[in-house]
């Protein structure tokens, strides 16, 4: 599937039990150019899905929290993982207030590609999550950097990342987080050269095979550290 561009008008569809942040969250879009459906639980939002894919084509993005109606548990991350199954295609990003390890990992094992994974307290800017909601439409993966924490935690057995420096270590978990080697060279103030020479260390220690291309370089890595 070719994701919108950028500047592209998005048709975003989102679940969320909260009606104050559902609403609100609608509006934000909404005032910036998205056309948004809402609805107010997992199974709602798989009927949706189901409906939308039937009468029009697969919405171009779905946000879903986690915990939702009526256990207020997993709901919405057993919704995605089901949406994600039948249509591997489907672009979405978790807004949650918790990281979920197990269900996360169930998440980013298959094809990465289009998956994110935002903490809602640690969104402080607007343009942020507007600007990662496009970026997950156009089929690239974004995770909250205390995901990428979390997930490397459950995986600190395996004796491969031990091989690694601590500047891979760091390198690492910006490839987690989907950066780009620019991006990484920006935010460690290290040359383009010296992030390409860490990246290549990562792949040798680790045994992963290089690919040019982000979403596999990120993909290839979650694998490993057992995602």
């Amino acid at each position: 599937m070719t994701g919108p561009t950028p500047d592209a008008g998005l048709r975003v569809l989102l679940a969320e039990d909260s009606a104050i942040l559902r609403d609100g969250l609608a509006a934000l879009l909404t005032r910036r150019g998205h056309a948004v459906r809402t609805v107010a639980d997992g199974a709602a939002l798989e009927r949706e899905v189901a409906r939308v894919a039937r009468e029009e084509s697969l919405p171009d993005v779905v946000v879903a929290d986690i915990r939702m109606p009526p256990t207020f548990t997993d709901e919405g991350l057993r919704a995605v993982l089901n949406l994600r199954s039948r249509h591997p295609e489907l672009p979405v990003l978790l807004f949650s207030q918790y990281v979920e390890t197990r269900y996360a990992s169930l998440l980013l094992a298959g094809d990465a590609r289009g998956v994110g994974y935002l903490l809602k307290d640690r969104v402080a800017d607007v343009r942020d999550f507007v600007a990662a909601l496009g970026r997950v439409a156009r089929g690239e993966t974004v995770l909250d950097p205390e995901v990428v924490t979390q997930l490397m935690g459950t995986a600190r057995q395996d004796v491969a990342l031990e091989r690694l420096s601590a500047r891979e270590r760091e390198v690492l978990g910006l490839m987690a987080q989907g950066r780009s080697n620019g991006a990484i060279a920006d935010t460690l103030h290290l040359s383009y050269g010296a992030v390409e020479k860490n990246v290549a260390a990562i792949f040798t220690k680790l045994d992963l095979p290089q690919d040019a291309a982000d979403h596999r370089r990120v993909l290839a890595v979650l694998r490993h550290l057992g995602v």
